[in-house]
């Protein structure tokens, strides 16, 4: 299930860092890269993080899944088409993307004996960490930052994975019905425009 959507949530972050690229009109060079980043920049970093080979690095769909779409939507023309990042069913494969990851991160940042700090980094720089180097590379204010909810919804799946494995729930039923949530909540967010205010 987890291996499925994390598939769909490479997809999802490879278009969003395509649009990303050709709205700041890079070159084929800065697309590959904006792409390549956004869908697997967050992964590479968790896996250093723990001192393990970046899947990236050591598997080659990832960067095949990655390479397909950025060809895909070059052949079709996506790059002179208006963005279709707040479409409902980019929002619905980019929620399932960053919810898996968030949960992905979180566990192995369990399966590595980290502690709670250790545990919420992890899952926040599995689920956001590509699109955050993209951005900084692009000078500009990572999207992350300025976009409600997103980040929080990450570091909430984080405590909850957290809180599972210390009364020993971590199992596929609590996991499924924990990812099921998340995307729940990330939808109504998104669509509620919720955010946390700085009073």
């Amino acid at each position: 299930m987890f291996e499925v959507a994390e598939y769909i949530g490479i997809v999802a972050f490879a278009m969003s860092g395509f649009f990303v690229a050709t709205r700041a009109k890079l070159d084929l060079l800065g697309i590959l890269i904006s792409t390549f980043l956004t869908a697997l920049g967050g992964g590479i970093i968790r896996d250093i993080s723990v001192d393990t080979t970046p899947f990236t690095f050591s598997h080659n769909y990832p960067g095949i899944m990655v390479l397909s779409v950025m060809i895909l939507m070059i052949l079709f023309k996506f790059h002179k088409r208006n963005s279709f990042e707040n479409k409902s069913y980019f929002i619905l494969s980019d929620s399932i993307g960053l919810i898996s990851f968030s949960i992905s991160g979180a566990i192995i940042a369990i399966e590595h004996n980290l502690n709670f700090t250790g545990v919420l980094a992890i899952s926040f720089i599995t689920a956001v960490g590509g699109g955050i180097v993209r951005d900084v590379i692009l000078n500009e204010v990572p999207f992350v930052f300025k976009t409600g909810f997103y980040g929080t919804v990450a570091l909430l799946m984080a405590i909850c994975v957290y809180v599972l494995n210390i009364f020993d729930f971590i199992n596929i039923v609590t996991l499924s019905l924990l990812f099921i949530l998340g995307v729940v909540l990330r939808l109504i967010a998104f669509y509620k425009k919720w955010s946390i205010p700085l009073k």
